[in-house]
């Protein structure tokens, strides 16, 4: 197996090693939010630069994009995540609207991509992805339980979503929002996908949601929003009625494995504070780094971000290969073993960093508590064990 990234990749690992060095990690200390949970200008700063310099929608295969593959990609997305705060967003190559990006390029019409996707590939508007509700467990998206309801040539929606990102962002002028258009059809062909401008009477975006006490103002937090009898014009329908699971599997599967991607770059980050740390700290006489448990984790680290990495790869490879449907046993993986591998060793980092760990002066708690909700996000650990053990399981039944 050849393991070497072609000329591209490597140009493009580059060059983006670089920007960062140059412009995003000095960038981190100025990072500041702003009171009306728009986008902070330190990132706007980096956007401009990241587009002068093409490190821009990465992310997106075909023209309308970078034109690369997920195996391409897979390596970029890493090195963003060692600064994920502020890369991703530097370079247009962030969630939700990378999803909802995707979303309108494959399943939009032209009147839908001009509208909408134009404007948030050239980084004019954000854009937010209304899946979740508060009143059902929404792991199951049969769950779901807005109403999209046909009258004459609109559709009206009515409901309530939760912990959807971005959205008290000011820049979030569109709504890509999942709901039930057909109760009585079989059950996954219920639900559609509808495009809710931000600004249609009836939509309020009511509270911001903490992550375990973070606002996560810096890329526009998450929102409690209502649709109270939204009445928008029968065209904003992304595909045809009854779509809409389908193209929730579509849109999670790139989505997942750019979490994983972004992750593997979290722990690189983590594994390289915690090695600064312990080599500049004394205990009991000699430095940590000295410490057999600490020389534990670090060995320990570095074994699980390879074997991760491995995984994520290979996963990236088959999506290029067989398509998303024939590399969903190892996009289920991934989504299990690399935020717990992440998370594991971010505890770490912390346990080295002392009470440091767990103050606002080092990024390591906001990290943490970023993966450990990656954990639920795009379908709980639960879920994909149980999806992938069927998977497993048939193999061996007659």
């Amino acid at each position: 197996m050849d393991f070497a990234f072609d000329s591209r990749t490597e140009a493009l690992r580059e060059q983006l090693t670089a920007f960062l060095t140059e412009h995003v990690y000095p960038a981190e200390s100025r990072l500041t939010v702003e009171p009306d949970w728009s986008t902070p200008a330190v990132i706007r700063e980096l956007r401009l630069e990241a587009r002068r310099q093409g490190l821009w929608n990465l992310f997106l295969p075909g023209e309308r994009g970078a034109g690369l593959t997920n195996l391409q990609y897979a390596p970029l997305a890493e090195l963003t995540g060692r600064s994920i705060q502020l890369a991703p967003a530097a370079l247009n190559c962030a969630a939700p609207d990378t999803g909802n990006m995707e979303v309108l390029n494959e399943f939009g019409d032209e009147a839908q991509r001009k509208q909408w996707l134009e404007p948030l590939l050239s980084g004019e508007i954000r854009s937010a992805f209304a899946m979740t509700e508060p009143e059902v467990a929404s792991s199951d998206a049969t769950n779901i339980r807005t109403m999209i309801t046909r009258d004459g040539d609109d559709y009206v929606i009515k409901g309530r979503k939760w912990y959807i990102t971005g959205a008290m962002n000011p820049e979030c002028r569109i709504f890509i929002v999942m709901g039930l258009t057909d109760p009585e059809a079989e059950v996954h062909r219920r639900q559609s996908m509808i495009l809710v401008p931000r600004d249609t009477p009836g939509v309020t975006v009511k509270r911001a949601m903490t992550v375990f006490g973070y606002e996560d103002r810096d890329h526009g937090g998450h929102a409690e929003v209502v649709f109270d009898d939204v009445r928008v014009p029968a065209g904003n329908l992304i595909g045809e009625p009854g779509s809409g699971f389908a193209i929730a599997q579509a849109r999670l599967g790139p989505g997942r494995i750019h979490h994983c991607m972004r992750a593997i770059g979290v722990a690189e980050r983590a594994l390289e504070l915690m090695c600064r740390r312990v080599s500049e700290r004394v205990a009991f006489g000699k430095p940590l780094a000295a410490q057999g448990v600490i020389q534990d984790w670090i060995a320990e680290s570095r074994v699980r971000i390879e074997q991760a990495r491995l995984l994520v790869l290979k996963a990236a490879w088959l999506m290029d290969t067989v398509g998303n449907r024939g590399a969903h046993t190892e996009i289920q993986a991934i989504k299990i073993v690399v935020p717990q591998t992440v998370e594991w060793i971010l505890d770490k980092a912390v346990q080295a960093h002392g009470a440091a760990g767990v103050s606002q002066d080092t990024p390591l708690a906001q990290l943490w508590a970023g993966l450990r909700t990656l954990r639920l996000a795009d379908g709980p650990d639960e879920v994909h064990r149980r999806s992938l053990a069927r998977r497993e399981l048939r193999k061996y039944q007659g």
